[in-house]
């Protein structure tokens, strides 16, 4: 029987003299190799400790899985329910768990703690990656939300509509939105701007349009009010609890359940923040914003993930052929 030693597997590897120091926190020494926002840390920490509790549970010393013992991990996660929805997780979640994993891993090699990555040959589950799981928004349903938000009286709407036009109109993940200071917040050639750290560590700006800056301007000039200082002397997070602890990716959660459920919008319980992101896409698409540059403002590296944030690439009045048969068209006019 293989001994169960997932607390203690840091220190026991390190004893073997594989590292320098001891004990050596293997998943942080991992973490802080990569460059990733605090929401990817804490996320990659939750799988890695649920892949050492699954093996704890089956008496399986982590340094001596294989892909037999990866692929039941596997097979446990898609019978394992997710407590914020009540539902099955999705294969894509299945997906980034093992990717994670399989990082881990790969670390684990490099340090020569482990022989082989042993999520390399795992049955992984098949994502369609031209499918995404988030639930959409229509451009009136946003409209919706901002109607929603527009009649709230509580002395939170001014952030609540900040809120709300920063991720339908930037496309920004939730965990980029509670992130931002107010320090982010500037001008660049006549531009009004907003930099934020984004997916992998990377440093990116955005354009604010001039209704989002104004709503964002008339959220800080309220706090600057409440806190009986001048708005150019307001420092911290730019979004701020009651008690002016910064906003978090609950909160905004909860939020936008609130204004969809507010709004009569359907399946209001299963929207997220993500799905303004979605929402964006598909907008900035249909008003005819080229795809590279969508891609670009959304910070993904693949256009394929950019088109699959696009809920209506596949309508039929978008189809090339009607461009093409209206070329020709002028053509033959000017003929």
């Amino acid at each position: 029987m293989r001994r169960s030693t997932a607390p203690s597997v840091v220190a026991r590897t390190s004893a073997r003299g594989l590292t320098p120091a001891a004990p050596v926190d293997f998943t942080e020494a991992w973490l802080r190799n990569r460059r990733l926002s605090e929401h990817t840390r804490a996320a990659y920490r939750r799988d890695i400790a649920g892949w050492l509790t699954w093996c704890s549970g089956a008496d399986l010393d982590p340094l001596r899985a294989t892909f037999l013992d990866v692929n039941g991990f596997a097979r446990a996660l898609e019978a394992s329910v997710d407590p914020r929805t009540g539902r099955l997780l999705t294969p894509a979640t299945v997906a980034r768990k093992l990717s994670a994993l399989s990082s881990w891993y790969a670390f684990l090699v490099r340090l020569r703690a482990v022989p082989a990555n042993p999520v390399t040959d795992a049955d992984r589950p098949r994502v369609n990656r031209d499918h995404s799981a988030t639930l959409g928004l229509t451009p009136d349903q946003v409209d919706a939300l901002f109607t929603a938000a527009h009649a709230d009286r509580k002395p939170s709407a001014p952030r609540t509509v900040a809120v709300l036009a920063l991720l339908a109109d930037l496309g920004l993940r939730v965990g980029e939105l509670v992130s931002l200071d107010v320090a982010d917040l500037g001008h660049e050639r006549a531009h009004r701007s907003v930099r934020f750290t984004g997916k992998g560590g990377r440093a990116r700006r955005r354009a604010l349009a001039p209704d989002t800056a104004a709503v964002v301007d008339h959220y800080l000039a309220v706090r600057a009010r409440d806190q009986r200082v001048p708005v150019e002397e307001l420092t911290g997070p730019l979004l701020v609890t009651a008690t002016g602890a910064r906003l978090d990716r609950h909160a905004v959660f909860r939020m936008i359940r609130r204004l969809a459920r507010d709004a009569g919008l359907p399946a209001w319980d299963r929207l997220s923040p993500h799905s303004l992101r979605h929402a964006f896409a598909t907008t900035a698409r249909a008003e005819g914003v080229p795809l590279e540059d969508v891609q670009d403002a959304m910070g993904h590296a693949d256009p394929r993930t950019t088109r699959r944030y696009d809920r209506d690439r596949h309508n039929l009045d978008r189809d090339p052929a009607y461009r093409i048969a209206a070329a020709r068209a002028a053509r033959a006019a000017g003929g």
